[in-house]
């Protein structure tokens, strides 16, 4: 068990991020195979020939797939280290990851070794080589321009209404709100007065201190477990599934619902099964803005949804009536990054 102990300034100081350089990492271990797939299996088996492909060509992609994605066992944070800011761009992670000292790679890759089975002899060579970071980073970067940047705007979108949501809940009402829907093994506890956060990593223990530096929430959209960077030398960082990677659509391409309402409207009701604005329905459903805030107008107008504005944007959820019907209607597990 992994306890990390807050005061009240870090409710505070808690921030929200999203990362590109961590998805891509995450997105290769789908498709190596070390993840299950699940609502991805389509996106996987599409871009699976090209990344055996780069695999072949980049030395740096079978160091990632050899430390990373095992159940239970440290991932050296150099590869994809928590981001320093709320919105960075892949390019600046990257630069970030390629500055890690050698002797700081090389602590963190040993560390993991001893806990893995003996590696194959040319991954053990390039692991202990000088060159490991910029295999690494360099792997990445081509992974991200040939594969993962085709989507990356409907992945953020994924991201971004979680974002949106969970602040919320972690503004309005506390720990224990935004902690709640993340699963079994995460869980808010108050003991004395004093308010922590209890972490389940299989079998990992320890104590933590967030002393009002607050906590990096990240989601994902690839990886459907909890994970935590927990190294003093950067931002303690809580990752975590996103909602919404696997919202139910209608069940059938021409189901009751559609027919009734048009496909369209009844994707984004399903879709909406999570709160999103305009913009994100657009990026997950690859349609303008223009077409969406026409059909969200008709949906607004027959009381299936509503909206809240959150900053410059407006925030869309189900009412119980589009509740209802889209319930009602069966529910699927869609490819939610398919096109």
């Amino acid at each position: 068990m992994i306890r990390i102990e807050v005061s009240p300034a870090d409710l505070l100081a808690c921030r929200f991020a999203i990362s590109p350089l961590m998805e891509t990492m995450h997105a290769q271990w789908v498709l190596s195979g070390r993840l299950d797939a699940g609502t991805h299996r389509a996106w996987a088996d599409r871009w699976r020939p090209r990344y055996r492909e780069l695999h072949r060509r980049h030395p740096g992609l079978r160091v990632v797939s050899a430390l990373g994605g095992w159940p239970g066992i440290y991932t050296p944070d150099f590869i994809a280290p928590p981001p320093a800011g709320v919105r960075m761009s892949f390019e600046t992670q990257l630069a970030a990851a390629r500055a890690t000292p050698l002797k700081r790679a090389r602590t963190e890759i040993e560390r993991v070794l001893a806990e893995l089975p003996p590696m194959p002899p040319d991954v053990l060579e390039i692991l202990r080589g000088p060159d490991v970071v910029e295999l690494v980073t360099d792997a990445l970067r081509v992974l991200w321009e040939e594969i993962v940047a085709d989507r990356w705007e409907k992945i953020a979108a994924i991201l971004e209404r979680d974002v949106i949501q969970r602040a919320g809940l972690l503004a309005a009402y506390g720990w224990a709100a935004a902690l709640d829907d993340l699963g079994p093994r995460v869980r808010w506890r108050v003991d004395d007065g004093r308010g922590h956060i209890e972490l389940e990593v299989s079998g990992k223990e320890g104590r933590h201190r967030l002393d009002g530096r607050g906590l990096l929430f990240l989601p994902t959209a690839f990886c459907r477990q909890l994970g935590a960077y927990l190294d003093d030398a950067r931002p303690y960082a809580l990752v975590y599934p996103a909602r919404g990677v696997a919202a139910a659509t209608p069940s059938r391409a021409a189901g009751a619902l559609a027919r009734l309402i048009g496909r369209t409207r009844a994707r984004i009701l399903a879709e909406l099964a999570v709160p999103a604005t305009t913009t994100q329905l657009a990026a997950m459903l690859g349609l303008v803005v223009g077409t969406v805030g026409e059909h969200i107008a008709a949906l607004r107008a027959a009381g299936l949804i509503s909206g809240v504005r959150t900053g410059r944007s407006v925030l869309y959820r189900r009412t119980p009536l589009g509740d209802a019907l889209a319930e009602a209607d069966g529910r699927a597990s869609p490819d939610p990054l398919s096109p």
